[in-house]
């Protein structure tokens, strides 16, 4: 029972495998028991945020959403007899826990935009290819079809979401990124109320809708993922930086209503968790491939109409991308996931990581070009918004999602 159990295949080869050995110092390998409990929050949802969309649904159309909209920006008692359901819920996550930190959640998300736009890249190939791996977990984007047919949207929206709560002061009380975390934690509660009304919801197989398992690997995705990808690509944190990236997104995971209980307070034990989640959720199947298809799909899209121009931005980008994303997720998985394999490309994306490296290096020793390359981070990570915004009609409230689901 208390025996260390054998590690998953993502911890067997590639990146992880790596990650886990140079930045862990300790056995992460979790027992039998450890694992039991932790399989038990498959079956815990987050009932804050059920009962106000519940709520939602018994009054009159877009009402309920438009006093939740009103308290996220002005608090719950500006409104004139709010209903219960809203005041359990922004008491609740107005009530900021005892260990989060200003001053940390400040240098994590400073340390984050100093990344850039290079920052971005974790995000669909690490991040959202490797989420693909967790087969129960994408039964809910599968059920939708939001992610296969508008996957290219999907990401983008992620892309800008995640640039709100990693803002330097975006996640204080009725801030930008504050709404935003809440948003979305009010879309995964729509989703679960919508997967429940479905007759083919297969709860053996697939456990609860969006369950707290689930929400906690999203978590690590954005967090420790993150953290790791970046580095492979040659950007240096300190010690205290990521432990800070990993608290801001502790406090982030709050705000999205993750147990406490999964809400990594160290380094090492967002390590544990993840790879409690790669034993566990990591199981891919043919829906696994359907969405990994359309997101490289999205990546090829870049050239669409640009003539012979296109054809080769367009072979660059798969290429690029389906590069990172075997290195990290190891050749059974990306084989499995059939993302292509280019050799010559993964060959230069470890030399740009040395090149990026290198500089990294020398920009810890230069006096201010710390600062400077934050400045130039967030200009970049503006510049790129503005660019979506003319690209695709973007709804920082979600509604869409909400009415979809």
């Amino acid at each position: 029972m208390d025996e260390r159990l054998p590690d998953p295949e993502l911890f067997r080869s590639g990146g992880f495998r790596l990650a886990a050995k140079v930045f862990v110092k300790d056995d992460l390998r979790a027992t039998e028991r450890q694992l039991r409990r932790f399989r038990e929050f498959a079956q815990v949802e987050d009932p804050l945020a059920d009962a106000v969309v519940a709520l939602f649904r018994r009054l009159p159309k877009n009402h309920g959403r438009r006093l939740f909209e009103h308290a996220l920006t002005h608090g719950v008692h500006d409104l004139d007899k709010p209903p219960k359901e809203l005041v359990d819920f922004f008491e609740h996550v107005e009530a900021t826990p005892y260990w989060v930190d200003p001053a940390r959640l400040d240098r994590g998300a400073r340390a984050i935009v100093r990344t850039g736009v290079l920052g971005l890249f974790p995000l669909g190939d690490m991040s959202l290819m490797g989420g693909y791996l967790a087969s129960r977990a994408i039964k809910t984007l599968v059920a939708t079809g939001e992610i296969e047919r508008k996957a290219s949207r999907r990401l983008l929206e992620t892309a800008v979401w995640w640039m709100d709560v990693t803002t330097p002061g975006a996640l204080a009380v009725h801030a930008a990124g504050y709404a935003s975390a809440l948003r979305v934690r009010l879309v995964h509660a729509h989703v679960r109320a919508a997967m429940h009304r479905r007759p083919d919801w297969d709860y053996d197989e697939w456990d609860q809708p969006v369950n707290q398992v689930q929400t906690a690997g999203t978590l690590l995705l954005f967090s420790l993922v993150f953290v790791y990808g970046t580095q492979l690509l040659g950007i240096r944190f300190s010690e205290r930086e990521r432990a800070d990236i990993l608290h801001l997104w502790r406090y982030a995971g709050w705000l999205l209503g993750v147990d406490e209980e999964l809400l990594p307070a160290t380094e090492e034990d967002a390590w544990r968790l993840f790879w409690l989640l790669a034993s566990t959720e990591f199981i891919p199947d043919t829906d696994s491939k359907r969405l990994a298809k359309a997101l490289i799909e999205t990546h090829a899209a870049i050239g669409e109409g640009r003539g012979a121009v296109g054809k080769v931005l367009s072979h660059l980008s798969v290429a690029v991308h389906s590069s990172i994303s075997r290195l990290v997720l190891g050749r059974a998985n990306a084989d499995f996931l059939e993302i292509p394999d280019d050799p010559v490309a993964q060959g230069a994306i470890l030399a740009v990581a040395a090149g990026n490296f290198a500089a990294e290096t020398a920009r810890r020793f230069i006096p201010g070009a710390t600062a400077l390359r934050e400045y130039l981070g967030a200009l970049e990570r503006r510049r790129y918004v503005e660019r979506l915004g003319r690209i695709a009609k973007l709804d920082p409230t979600y509604a869409r999602h909400m009415q979809a689901a």
